[in-house]
């Protein structure tokens, strides 16, 4: 199944400088997830009288973010969505963090400081939950009637940013990620998060490996006695050669961590061994992580194909496939194969993790949690007749094991391919 999306007219076929690329990755992930979310929502189809027709969540500015001085790019007060469980889920909560990329020049940062995903001010003050948010039980069995957080991204770096690298901006930015993830945890904890009885830290892209790097302290600050858990949603960045045989992605994370001093959100056993650029990667960050994750991943994740394999196609070689994986030539596939492979050996480990869970499709998609289409419905992706919640699901209540590896490209017929021709 292929689902169309015309993105062409965001892609320069040329050779791009850092600040370029960094501007780029703000611009499509921006449009992107905008464009995802229209898919989305054209294609639920809700009767008038069914409660997730008013699914509507209100912003929510965090309380004491000026005080403690937890600020957005801009110097904003960040925000998050915030749904009340009922029922049977009214004592657990599900935490979402939205993604958005990362921003690692002056240049980049005040750019995305005049969006969403660097200012409160360009927030929608409403938004609908589907997915893994949504309140309806037929898309969201497991998790339908929790409290239920939507984290907005608006700091950069993953919400690990640290305020004593501002002095390094000429323009006026602030990196305050850590100290905003910290202020909402707090305010969360005192509007009921301290009482759950099971809880689970999700996010996409960014905010999936936001979820990796701060999953630990997740659980440390609730009760002993709660079920905690994390879910990393297309947060599995590889730290890989591109075509060209250059470490664009380790290059641009250095980047990202020089500026914003991201380092003292990492774990301090990677960073004995390895920079900071190293340790930012999940490879190395699951390592280390106590808690119970379960990971959710396309093999042929398109943003990674995009930006990290296939960053940019001066010769005009790889424009079409890596827009459209079916109009990959046998070489150009051959190439992606190889990119699974490292995604496959990059998490041999984990594989043998009893309490972690995987779902890795063979999908050309991103971000497959948070809409009702991939998350759980009758068209979603399926490996051995199973969707992404029922398989998170029998992960997180430990109905069974839960690791989910499908065969390769083109071998699944449920998959939902993009397509960005």
């Amino acid at each position: 199944m292929a689902t169309n999306l015309r993105l062409g007219s965001l892609v320069w076929w040329r050779r791009w400088s850092k600040k370029e690329w960094a501007v780029a990755i703000i611009v499509f992930f921006t449009l992107t997830i905008s464009a995802l979310t229209l898919i989305s929502n054209s294609r639920t189809d809700l009767a008038d009288n069914s409660p997730a027709a008013d699914d509507l969540v209100d912003l929510t500015l965090l309380h004491n973010a000026s005080h403690r001085g937890a600020f957005c790019l801009d110097g904003t007060v960040p925000g998050y969505h915030f749904q009340k469980g009922f029922g049977s889920g009214s004592h657990n909560w599900l935490l979402h963090i939205e993604g958005g990329g990362w921003c690692n020049t002056i240049e980049s940062c005040s750019l995305r400081k005049m969006t969403a995903l660097g200012s409160s001010n360009y927030m929608e003050r409403r938004i609908h939950f589907s997915g893994i948010l949504s309140r309806d039980p037929s898309e969201n069995h497991d998790f339908f009637n929790w409290n239920k957080v939507k984290i907005r991204y608006c700091d950069g770096a993953s919400l690990s940013g640290h305020p004593e690298s501002e002095s390094k901006n000429g323009d006026k930015l602030f990196f305050r990620g850590q100290l905003i993830w910290e202020v909402l945890m707090d305010e969360l904890l005192s509007i009921g998060l301290s009482k759950a009885k099971q809880a689970l830290l999700s996010g996409c892209s960014a905010g999936g490996l936001a979820t990796l790097i701060h999953c630990d302290d997740f659980r440390k600050r609730l009760p002993e006695n709660v079920t905690a858990k994390c879910l990393a949603d297309a947060g599995f960045f590889l730290d890989e050669k591109d075509v060209l045989g250059n470490r664009t992605m380790r290059s641009f994370y250095h980047d990202v961590s020089l500026l914003q001093g991201v380092a003292k959100s990492l774990h301090k056993e990677c960073l004995a061994k390895a920079e900071p650029s190293e340790c930012l990667f999940p490879q190395q960050i699951i390592k280390n992580i106590k808690t119970p994750v379960f990971l959710v991943n396309p093999a042929y994740d398109f943003w990674q194909i995009q930006h990290i394999l296939v960053p940019n196609a001066s010769d005009g070689y790889w424009r079409k496939c890596r827009l459209n994986i079916h109009n990959c030539d046998p070489s150009q596939i051959q190439i992606l194969q190889g990119f699974r492979d490292s995604l496959l050996m990059a998490l041999s480990d984990f594989q043998k993790n009893k309490e972690g869970g995987m779902f890795i499709n063979s999908c050309f998609a991103h971000c497959q949690t948070w809409m009702a289409e991939t998350w759980h419905s009758l068209n979603s992706p399926q490996i051995n007749k199973k969707t992404i919640a029922e398989s998170v699901g029998d992960w997180y209540f430990n109905r069974k094991e839960a690791k989910q590896i499908d065969c390769a490209y083109p071998c699944n017929p449920t998959c939902i391919h993009m397509n960005f021709l």
